[in-house]
């Protein structure tokens, strides 16, 4: 039998966590992409040079927004959104999530979803973070696509900051769970595409209800402050 040599037996070097692939020539698709946030997420990462298209129910809703956008953003219906996109962002609001996403099961098989939709209700004391059953809006996408690849991210992100195009950064992190961590560096390299945004990886997708429930503290938090403040980690 061959002896091995130390040398061979030593352990390759540890991937280092900020080595995260090209993803500039994807396509990004936003379903949800005329509202607030989706909006402000496709007009952010067409503006980095990403190929970006928006869905909405509405095709015509969407070439609209898209047109407003500019930077080369096109606009068609959530079938098509999704079908002709590599990465689909899903930002619909949540009362509307479950029902979405089972209507486009087909049309994103096989695709990288990124859920950034926070379940929240709100009364006069102000916002309140809501449990799905399936845990979060991240565990009932999964659910509801098990032939899609599923991560959660862009949750603390503000639109008001998003859609300001007087600011040139958003010194920001954006905190990025899923099962599998190949998927996870992809989401993470798009966060970082767009000026002074950072994606860190966060865990699996059992952790998404606190991500998505920190979202009422920062609305309470910007109310009171008459701030938007989003998510920036110390070091990693």
């Amino acid at each position: 039998m061959r002896r091995h040599r130390p040398e061979e037996l030593a352990k390759a070097p540890a991937k280092d966590p900020r080595d995260l692939p090209d993803v500039s020539g994807l396509i990004v698709g936003v379903l949800g992409g005329t509202g607030p946030q989706g909006k402000g997420l496709a007009y952010r990462l067409a503006k980095a040079g990403q190929k970006v298209i928006i869905g909405s129910r509405a095709a015509g809703r969407a070439r609209a927004a898209a047109g407003e956008l500019g930077h080369g953003v096109e606009g068609a219906d959530n079938a098509e959104c999704a079908q002709r996109s590599d990465i689909v962002i899903v930002a619909v609001p949540w009362d509307g999530h479950g029902k979405a996403l089972e209507a486009l099961r087909e049309e994103l098989t096989g695709k990288l979803v990124v859920d950034c939709v926070n379940p929240l209700g709100f009364d006069k004391k102000g916002a309140y973070a809501l449990e799905p059953a399936e845990g979060s809006a991240a565990q009932q996408a999964a659910a509801l696509l098990p032939e899609s690849r599923v991560t959660a991210a862009f949750h603390h992100l503000s639109a008001v900051l998003l859609q300001d195009p007087d600011i040139d950064e958003i010194d920001t992190d954006v905190m990025v769970l899923g099962e599998e961590r190949a998927d996870v560096e992809i989401v993470q390299a798009l966060a970082g595409r767009i000026p002074g945004m950072r994606g860190i990886y966060a865990g699996r997708l059992r952790g998404a209800h606190q991500v998505e429930s920190l979202v009422a503290n920062l609305i309470s938090v910007n109310r009171r402050y008459k701030a938007h403040a989003g998510l920036r980690v110390t070091d990693v």
